[in-house]
């Protein structure tokens, strides 16, 4: 099967569970982009999410469920500016491993949640 098939489908797959669960698509596509494209650990973070954020404003528009204002959305979006400047900033300074444990905590906190 052709790389482009592959990148493909990986997309694709990033997409529906992004589309369908409104997050998680970077767990798709995170191993992918070291397996199949080969950056670093330290890239595939950044490019997951330059390539999620699309198919977030994408799923958003078509679902038409848009139910808060600017004003009501403005805090989130200046909180995740920060965070996301933070993260650029500090996050390359953290140790590899300890990203992988902090997410891995974050997905079965998630994942206990969403089963209680």
């Amino acid at each position: 099967m052709s790389e482009n098939i592959i990148l493909s489908i990986a997309g694709a797959t990033a997409g529906a569970v992004n589309g369908l669960f409104g997050a998680g698509g970077g767990l798709v596509l995170v191993p992918m982009l070291g397996k199949k494209v080969g950056l670093s650990e330290q890239e595939r973070f950044p490019a997951s999410i330059a390539i999620i954020a699309p198919v977030c404003i994408t799923s958003l528009l078509i679902s038409g469920k848009w139910q808060l204002s600017f004003a009501e959305l403005l805090p989130y979006l200046l909180g995740s500016a920060i965070g996301g400047v933070a993260a650029g900033i500090w996050g390359r300074k953290i140790p590899t491993v300890w990203l992988h444990r902090f997410l891995g905590g974050i997905i079965l906190w998630g994942g206990i949640r969403f089963l209680c």
